[in-house]
């Protein structure tokens, strides 16, 4: 999949495991206040640990972070958003060599809630582990943070994360979800509907630069009108499909929702894909003309740009604005056009989306071709 060290739009955080009212998250660059830690005993010397957060480094400064619990914004970068944490520290004996404890990061797998390693230190050396390892560090603005900042921001980093504690007399941990703000878009081969095992689907989305979605993902779409009656695998294993208007062929005329066939067999059980993409580095460009898919091809080398991917599209639509009324080849050999402004003869629908042609013979020269440029 490709890295693009400015991936989103908006990267929203999630409040962490320790409730509202744990710790105040310091939202703003310029106005720092100090985050109160949860109500503990008398007796309790404890000394307030920074709250974990995990900062994005991203190259463009036109993008905004949000914090859900509050809807904060701030537009400088790098980021960085403390979130609510019970974590602290105790009073400790300093011995010569440094701090005697260790703060152990680890990012919750999705489906299996397996914990995968990324960074451990004992407070003066850090070591990565994993392939996020490599672009994860410690933030130390002082001797208590136990930041995480994590660069080059990848699809694949969105999820649950641990911070733990550990100074053997009591350990502590806090849980928080990065979220990045992408769109959910349906997705099948031009073989047609339901052809996709798990695997498949994973790797048809990664090729349309995107991942698998969860359902987090695709419950979000649906509050934001995602309405398809065909089934897809999400990224946890489990079939669903979202139905904002019910209607006898898509789960009956009950009540709106996400309907669930619960877990499938990865290998043998096959449907569509719910893939997710967040925004682009690069830019979604139209090119008119009455070519054929190599044409298209053609086209867009001769402007230092390559034949746009499903993804690609459904990022521009989304965080671009891009609203083109005219069918244009795409990488997979679908003809598909994006539409902000619903309008007579652009598709026919009365909501904004991606307009799809389906799959025409790839000799067929009758439509254009959307371009991507880095």
């Amino acid at each position: 999949m490709t890295d693009r060290g400015g991936w989103t739009e908006r990267v929203r955080f999630l409040e962490a495991s320790g409730g509202p009212g744990s710790l105040v998250p310091t939202l703003t660059a310029s106005s720092h206040r100090q985050c109160a830690p949860r109500r503990r005993r008398a007796e309790d010397k404890k000394l307030p640990i920074t709250a974990p957060t995990i900062s994005v480094k991203r190259p463009t400064s036109n993008r905004s972070c949000w914090a859900d619990s509050h809807h904060a914004r701030q537009d400088q970068s790098p980021h960085s958003l403390p979130l609510p944490s019970p974590l602290g520290l105790h009073h400790l004996p300093q011995s010569p060599g440094g701090p005697s404890y260790k703060v152990r990061w680890s990012k919750v797998e999705p489906g299996d809630l397996r914990e995968t390693p990324i960074l451990i230190t004992n407070g003066l050396h850090a070591r990565g582990y994993g392939p996020l390892g490599g672009r994860a560090r410690m933030r130390r603005g002082h001797r208590l943070d136990a930041s995480l900042v994590i660069a080059g921001v990848r699809l694949e980093d969105e999820g649950r994360y641990r911070c733990e504690l550990i100074n053997g007399i009591e350990d502590e941990s806090v849980a928080l979800t990065l979220r990045l703000e992408g769109v959910v878009f349906p997705y099948q081969p031009s073989r047609g509907r339901y052809q996709f095992n798990y695997y498949e689907a994973k790797q048809a989305c990664e090729e349309q630069d995107g991942r698998l979605a969860t359902y987090a993902q695709l419950y979000q779409a649906w509050t934001e009108g995602l309405d398809w009656c065909n089934a897809g695998w999400l990224l946890e294993g489990s079939v669903r499909y979202p139905v904002l208007t019910a209607r006898a062929p898509c789960g009956g005329r009950g009540r709106p929702g996400i309907r669930s066939y619960g877990p499938r067999d990865r290998k043998r059980d096959r449907y569509d894909a719910f893939c997710f993409t967040s925004a682009l580095s690069g830019h979604v460009f139209f090119v008119p003309g009455r070519l054929t898919l190599s044409e298209a091809h053609a086209a867009c080398r001769r402007r230092g740009a390559m034949v746009a991917k499903v993804g690609h599209l459904y990022a521009a639509w989304k965080f671009s604005g891009l609203d083109q009324c005219d069918g244009g080849w795409l990488a997979d050999g679908s003809v598909r056009f994006p539409i902000k402004t619903p309008r007579p003869r652009c598709g026919g629908l009365p909501d904004p989306g991606v307009r799809s042609f389906g799959f025409p013979r790839p000799q067929q020269a009758a439509y254009g071709t959307y371009c991507y440029s880095e």
